[in-house]
């Protein structure tokens, strides 16, 4: 089974787009180790998500004890749930292909987000493991973003100039021979995610930056679904994880899943309705 299959068989099997990023700041938990804050979590949500994102900087900071405490957490998520390596890598060929052995053979994951900066070489290493998938980089939800992604730019691939983050989508499209490659999109950035969702009407979408940084989660779903009310995950951390700082943490964290998934399925419906009307209409 590859990524994609996987994402759509748990993502129909819970009936959500939800994804919760496992990244766990001792600042802001509950007085309980990391591993075990990430297995309750787990254990509470696991019905509710289609992915799970754990962060690698939350694990890194926390030293060796952290990458112990990011194994141990690997082992308790469900094997039929795909998990996302949030690590954005991206460097020289040669120095990719161990980032992309190390995050696929090694730790195991499923996915990993990776930084396009570099060009494809430095992205092929981890495209050539065709059942794993690969998230580019797009249109992220942080407010430096505009910095370089919204810079209009003149290529081959486009006839007049577009905004950078519109070239790296139609390169991901040319490079995604094996059908493993999605792209982050912030929810902060609806615009850009209803350009990308048009550009890019099959690809696989992460879609980070609802909650806390303050994207929307109506315009995330109804921008980032494909035609079929699929293939958006959306990327919740803090909103969930920090549901209740108290010993009750998990079955907070549980409320607040499902809750999300409520509002998500909602949105769901109502984009896959506009989409059966607008097909009805040019038939």
């Amino acid at each position: 089974m590859d990524f994609i299959e996987k994402l759509l068989k748990a993502s129909r099997k819970n009936n959500t787009l939800l994804c919760i990023g496992l990244d766990p700041d001792p600042l802001l938990m509950p007085d309980v180790e990391v591993a075990e804050f990430n297995r309750q979590i787990i254990e509470a949500t696991k019905d509710l998500v289609c992915a799970y994102k754990p962060n690698l900087a939350f694990y890194e900071v926390l030293g060796i004890d952290g990458l112990i405490a990011l194994e141990k957490t690997l082992t308790f998520i469900p094997g039929d749930i795909p998990v996302i390596a949030d690590a954005k890598r991206g460097d020289i060929g040669n120095t990719a292909r161990k980032y992309a052995q190390a995050l696929f053979e090694i730790y195991g994951f499923d996915a990993a987000t990776v930084n396009p900066y570099l060009g494809h070489d430095s992205l092929e290493p981890f495209m050539d493991y065709t059942d794993r998938g690969i998230f580019i980089l797009c249109n992220t939800s942080n407010a430096g973003a505009a910095d370089f992604q919204q810079l209009r730019c003149r290529s081959d691939a486009a006839k007049d100039a577009v905004p950078l983050f519109e070239l790296v989508a139609m390169k991901a499209a040319e490079w995604n021979v094996h059908r493993n490659i999605g792209l982050v999109v912030g929810a902060t950035q609806p615009r850009s995610l209803r350009r990308v969702r048009q550009l890019c009407p099959d690809m696989s979408l992460l879609i980070p930056g609802i909650g806390a940084q303050g994207g929307e989660l109506s315009s995330a779903v109804q921008y980032g679904v494909d035609a079929n009310g699929e293939k958006a995950i959306i990327n919740c951390s803090r909103q969930v994880l920090y549901a209740s700082k108290g010993k009750d943490f998990p079955s907070a964290a549980r409320l607040e899943a499902a809750r999300l998934r409520e509002q998500m399925n909602q949105q769901r419906m109502i984009a896959t309705e506009s989409t059966e009307k607008r097909v009805g209409c040019r038939g």
